[in-house]
């Protein structure tokens, strides 16, 4: 049978536009059938065979209006990527059934996170990554319930949200240990690219937090999964950019729950000291959170170094602020210290995701790039970046880079460089509103990543390297790509899971 993809004139016009209601896929035109078209017979202009969809508690969207939203996602760079329907399950057995009928007529099929604020919720990968072109696509906020909040842990649908779970856990004096940097990303979403925010340095990434999952796999199985129980498959599933299984729940850690937080943002004109400090508070652990930033001086001349470390306390039992600042050697004249709720440090970038709407940054193509940089070459790679890179190139954006141990690194397919202690590199872009030089940054994105491969750096799934090859992911992998292999034919033997990604050519 063709898989061939139709134009999207052809997907937007016909069936798919009509308010008559589908009833199957038509193998021979690949596309939905109506019950009046799949009673024409062979002959008709609905002739062939149709499989009927199978009886859902949810909803199966086919038209034009419905389908557009899912035919981009937050980066703007892949904007042609039209699924043919999108489910939004009522179930469990919604994603099983559905999963079986693509598996059975040739379709590919992935979740789309619906991440983000107000109307502005999409898939927040930047290239296209959960993008299922001509084939279905599940809308994460129909697995978006939160079923229990306890002692030690918490089990969500994969459609919730960090910021969800983090409001909802609080009344019950519990929090996740570990969040991302924007805490409106599904929990599925960032637990298939392995998820980092600035508690990396004292629990990992959002994978190292999860107890336990729920998944249908691309062999259409509902499975319970963790640490001992196949464990092959919960190793795939995380870190796995939704190759082998979509998330329906996750049971991760929550932790008693921090009230306040003392911030410092410590200042560095060069990268050395920067390095050594960040380096070192790490080290002793003095700091619940860590981040660090690469910024444009006060006079946009050239680039300056932020070291921002929070310390948390509750009740009024606020830490000594000299003995957390003792033997570090920032510039103290330029240190900004902040005391506020954990919560709202937590959601610092509501604020600034507000004004890059205003603005209209929000809504740019977003060339980002994220890697992980082994400590021993991170300051020769920060040097070529600080000379490579130019104020438009970051636009409104960041420019994150901070340390972290990878021995708190647990989940195979978050490869990370084989050295004790390695440094984000994330260049979150948010270019100039016009900004003609796109695909410019995009081929920047490529020889920077060249550069760091080369120094032992790994990619962090999120972001936009153009022409990656499987050649690229077989060294990014590892030794774990041969796994990886494994358990993709195990447990997605049609392969038809996420194909966004590309791993596997």
């Amino acid at each position: 049978m063709s898989n061939s993809t139709p134009s999207r004139r052809r997907v937007l016009g016909g069936i798919a536009a009509t308010a008559a209601t589908v009833v199957g896929w038509n193998a021979t035109t690949q596309t939905w059938a109506t019950a009046a078209e799949s009673g024409r017979g062979h002959g008709g202009h609905g002739g062939g065979q149709v499989a009927p969809v199978p009886t859902l508690d949810g909803t199966l969207k086919t038209s034009g209006t419905e389908l557009a939203p899912f035919g981009q996602d937050f980066g703007r760079l892949v904007t042609d990527a039209l699924p043919w329907a999108v489910l939004v399950p009522g179930s469990d057995r919604d994603v099983v059934a559905m999963v079986n009928y693509a598996r059975a007529n040739n379709l590919k099929i992935a979740v789309n996170g619906r991440s983000g604020t107000g109307d502005d919720i999409e898939s927040h990968s930047s290239y296209g990554q959960a993008s299922v072109r001509g084939g279905i696509s599940i809308d994460a906020r129909g697995l978006a319930k939160i079923y229990s909040i306890g002692s030690t842990t918490a089990t969500v649908g994969a459609g919730v949200t960090w910021g969800q779970l983090t409001d909802a856990a609080a009344p019950k004096g519990k929090m996740p240990p570990a969040v991302p940097d924007y805490l409106h990303l599904s929990i599925g979403g960032t637990l298939s690219v392995g998820g980092i925010g600035g508690t990396a340095g004292k629990y990992g990434l959002l994978v190292d937090t999860v107890r336990s999952l729920d998944v249908v796999t691309g062999a259409g199985q509902l499975v319970t999964t963790s640490p001992t129980v196949r464990p092959d498959l919960f190793n795939a599933v995380l870190g796995g950019g939704g190759q082998v299984a979509i998330i329906l729940r996750a049971t991760v850690d929550v932790i008693p729950l921090k009230e306040r937080a003392v911030i410092f943002s410590l200042y560095y004109n060069d990268v050395a000291t920067y390095m050594a400090d960040s380096e070192k508070v790490l080290a002793d652990g003095r700091f619940e959170v860590q981040a660090g930033e690469l910024q444009r001086t006060p006079d946009d001349t050239g680039w300056r170094y932020k070291l921002e470390v929070g310390a948390v306390y509750n009740g009024t039992a606020a830490p000594d602020r000299a003995a957390l600042l003792a033997g570090l050697r920032d510039n103290r004249a330029d240190a900004v210290i902040e005391d506020m709720t954990y919560r709202d440090y937590n959601f610092r970038l509501d604020a600034a995701e507000a004004f890059l709407k205003e603005t209209g940054y929000w809504f740019q193509p977003k060339p980002w790039l994220s890697m992980f940089l082994p400590a021993s070459k991170a300051k020769q790679f920060l040097k070529i970046a600080e000379a490579e890179l130019t104020a438009n190139d970051l636009g409104a954006g960041f420019l994150l880079t901070y340390p972290y141990r990878t021995s708190k690194l647990k989940r195979p397919l978050a490869v990370q460089p084989n050295e004790p202690v390695a440094y984000l590199f994330d260049l979150l872009r948010f270019p100039h509103p016009g900004e003609p030089n796109i695909q410019g940054m995009l081929e920047q994105n490529r020889r920077l990543y060249d550069k760091a491969v080369s120094l032992g750096a790994k990619r962090y799934l999120v972001g936009a390297v153009p022409r990656m090859t499987e050649t690229d992911w077989r060294r990014h992998f590892g030794n774990r790509y041969a796994e990886f292999c494994t358990a993709k034919r195990r447990y997605d033997p049609a392969g038809i899971l996420t194909p966004g990604q590309g791993f596997f050519g």
